[in-house]
């Protein structure tokens, strides 16, 4: 096994110490990356800060004759982002910890996000107690809070590093047993069934009747689905493990963080949300879903530009806006665009009757006039993709069950399926 244990040795060095010998006594051998610049190296490094500097593309020499703080940090979350990356296309990442403040923090997140899903990663940083997403990103790290600065062995460093360790080699020595069964005693390996294919589908509160419809239907036809919550971070986990080939289908039934985008919520997933199938050739259904709301936290955070606006409070941390006509003909276009754009089997189908829990007569957000212009815009760029518009509401079960016989058509035949394809898509 091959881990890596990153941290800057002018600052950390100690620490990292403790821990690499930590992991040692655990059977996990670890090779320290020194991502550090200014000052000294406490103890040796297995990669040296040489080298990370030169795999960014510049030297040591250089970043200590700038002295500049701000410009070795980025060189150096480059220079092990490279490394890391290539180590893992050799064959040679188990596992990757990491140590740090917001500079050791941003150094080692960035390795770790060259890294697919399955590979452990695990960040102590001073920076876990509060939003991680600029540093998790789209992968699955795992960030420990230090509590304390990480700065010498205390009694309270000592235990957050020893968690540190131990949650590291736990992963990593476990990660030979079947996720199925009891660890200790692992299913027959006869009772595990083989992979179906995957099909990624995008849901959130105000969707979910229609996503967990949806997805009993596809599984009934022999796919396992993947549900990502549309929160920004989720559409992006979604979009990139589109492009490293990871599913079969899309059934992108929520796509409101094109709203936050677009209007500036707190829940976007960027500008590139809804590219990826397209981008690749995956087939795709797409669908509207929650694109009534733009996100905010508390009332007092939305910003004051929107005091107009008419406003729903989800819950204690959560405030919704409803998105206007405008800006509702705008998403439409943008959908459209993006769709037409796709070299892959791709259609549209929207709910006539609303898109959301709260956008359905009698509910705070109903806007015939917005909904009218969302599927106007729609009409107006999706070139050749047919849009199917359905009489119903998004949550109803018609409507999550002719979206998901629609994607099941586009994806080729799975041999002894267990439910038979519909023999027609909706029409329009």
């Amino acid at each position: 096994m091959s881990v890596y244990l990153i941290a800057t040795l002018d600052t950390k060095g100690i620490e990292a110490a403790f821990v690499r010998d930590m992991l040692a006594s655990l059977g996990v051998a670890a090779l320290v990356i020194d991502a550090g610049c200014l000052g000294t190296p406490a103890i040796a490094a297995d990669i040296s800060r040489e080298d990370v500097f030169r795999a960014a593309g510049t030297t040591l020499d250089e970043m200590l004759r700038l002295g500049d703080r701000g410009t070795a940090v980025t060189k150096a979350a480059q220079g092990a982002a490279k490394i890391i990356a290539g180590l893992h296309t050799a064959g040679g990442v188990t596992g990757v910890l990491g140590l740090g403040g917001s500079a050791g923090t941003t150094i080692a997140t960035a390795a770790m996000q060259t890294l697919p899903i399955g590979i452990p990663k695990v960040m102590v940083s001073t920076l876990a107690s509060g939003q991680v997403r600029p540093w998790v990103g789209d992968k699955d790290v795992l960030m420990l809070n230090a509590v304390v600065d990480i700065l010498g062995i205390n009694r309270i460093s000592r235990v957050i590093l020893t968690e540190a360790a131990r949650a590291l080699a736990g992963i990593v020595l476990f990660s030979q047993l079947p996720l199925v069964g009891s660890p200790l005693q692992p299913a027959p390996a006869q009772t595990v069934a083989p992979d179906k294919p995957l099909i990624a589908a995008s849901m959130f509160g105000v969707t979910t009747p229609c996503v967990m419809r949806a997805r009993e239907v596809l599984e009934a036809a022999g796919y396992e689905v993947v549900v990502f919550h549309a929160t920004g971070n989720g559409g992006q986990a979604m979009e990139s493990l589109i492009a490293d080939g990871q599913f079969a289908g899309v059934l992108d039934i929520t796509t409101t963080e094109l709203a936050d985008e677009l209007v500036g919520g707190i829940l976007t997933a960027g500008p590139d949300r809804l590219t990826a199938a397209g981008k690749r050739g995956v087939p795709q259904v797409i669908s509207v879903g929650a694109l009534d709301m733009v996100n905010f936290g508390p009332p007092e955070t939305v910003p004051q530009k929107f005091n107009d606006r008419q406003f729903y409070r989800h819950n204690a941390t959560v405030t919704l806006m409803r998105t206007t006509a405008d800006e509702n003909r705008l998403l439409g276009e943008e959908i459209g665009r993006k769709a037409a754009a796709a070299s892959g089997p791709t259609a549209i189908v929207v709910p006539l009757q609303g898109v959301s829990a709260i956008d359905r007569a009698g509910q705070p957000f109903d806007a015939p006039e917005s909904r009218a212009a969302l599927f106007a815009g729609l009409r107006h760029t999706c070139d050749r993709v047919v849009v199917y518009e359905l009489d119903r509401h998004i949550n109803d079960r018609e409507f999550a069950e002719a979206a998901a016989r629609m994607l099941v058509e586009m994806l080729p035949e799975i041999p002894a399926a267990s439910a038979p394809r519909s023999s027609s898509a909706p029409s329009h």
